[in-house]
């Protein structure tokens, strides 16, 4: 590890190559909210890049140190982004690469829809494929946040500041519709392989009312989530060991390998093994 940088009380530190990770496990009152957070830091000396794949959840990375990557679409030939610091995703139906001059220090947190609804208090459709500054969406206290953070050195202190930040914003945010939550468990438990007239009716709303308040508060169509929540499916199994693409096809509902293959190249400009393999070498850190 670099520094002198604590570890803290319950917290795991792993090494993935050049980057190291630090997590512990969330309260239980913040797991309906927060699929995932890590502390992550790397010694990398050269520039590299990450290809950034949909999941279905939106991101919240806190730098701790410099501003240190650009973002840009898949596809797009432009520079991307401006050199971004902390910053807030929302859902994506396409990927992005982004681009490190390597040597950084942040916290990455992986959201549920519906959570992130709840903690930005704004429709997720406002932030469907889009990269935005973290003081936008969480106003101008969120800098005192990312202060503090950077200048505690242990990381179980950070995740304790991170846990009471989450649950004040908690306090005042909005409440999903239920109907909404249960649409959004329905296509997470099956995975995408649900028809979205069979979600329409199991909740009582109309097709046309079902995508209009979902869209706005999850930030994809359900059309949309269903083929991003397959895909990432996909994309989990296919890093297992030992799991073949045949076997994927008929798990996550393909027609054939043919339709995988196109999923892939639609959602992450690659094939299946590539991407899978990128996942692991990368440690399951996207940004």
């Amino acid at each position: 590890m670099s520094g002198n940088r604590g570890v803290g009380q319950g917290v795991l530190v792993t090494r993935v190559g050049d980057r190291w990770r630090a997590t512990r496990p969330w309260p239980a009152h913040l797991r309906p909210i927060v699929h995932s957070y890590a502390g992550y830091w790397d010694t990398a000396a050269s520039p590299y890049r990450v290809r950034l794949v949909p999941t279905g959840r939106a991101v919240v990375v806190i730098s701790l140190g410099e501003p240190f990557a650009r973002i840009r679409r898949l596809g797009d030939t432009g520079p991307g982004s401006p050199v971004t610091g902390s910053l807030v995703t929302g859902l994506e139906d396409g990927s992005r690469v982004c681009d490190h001059p390597g040597g950084q220090e942040a916290i990455r947190l992986e959201l549920t829809p519906l959570g992130a609804y709840r903690l930005f208090a704004l429709p997720m459709s406002e932030l469907t494929n889009r990269v935005v500054e973290l003081r936008d969406v969480l106003g101008p206290e969120s800098g005192a946040l990312v202060e503090q953070l950077a200048a505690t050195r242990d990381w179980g202190a950070r995740f304790d500041l991170l846990d009471l930040a989450l649950s004040a914003r908690l306090e005042h945010g909005p409440r999903p519709a239920p109907e909404v939550s249960h649409a959004w468990r329905l296509l997470s438990r099956a995975g995408g392989a649900v028809p979205v007239r069979e979600v329409a009716a199991e909740v009582g709303w109309s097709q046309g009312y079902l995508v209009r308040r979902f869209t706005e508060q999850v930030g994809l169509t359900p059309k949309t989530s269903a083929r991003v929540l397959r895909f990432h499916r996909a994309v989990r199994m296919l890093t297992r060991e030992g799991v073949n693409p045949a076997e994927v096809t008929a798990a996550c509902g393909f027609y054939d390998q043919a339709h995988l293959n196109r999923e892939f190249r639609a959602l992450a400009g690659t094939t299946p093994g590539r991407t899978a393999a990128a996942r692991v070498a990368e440690g399951a850190i996207a940004l």
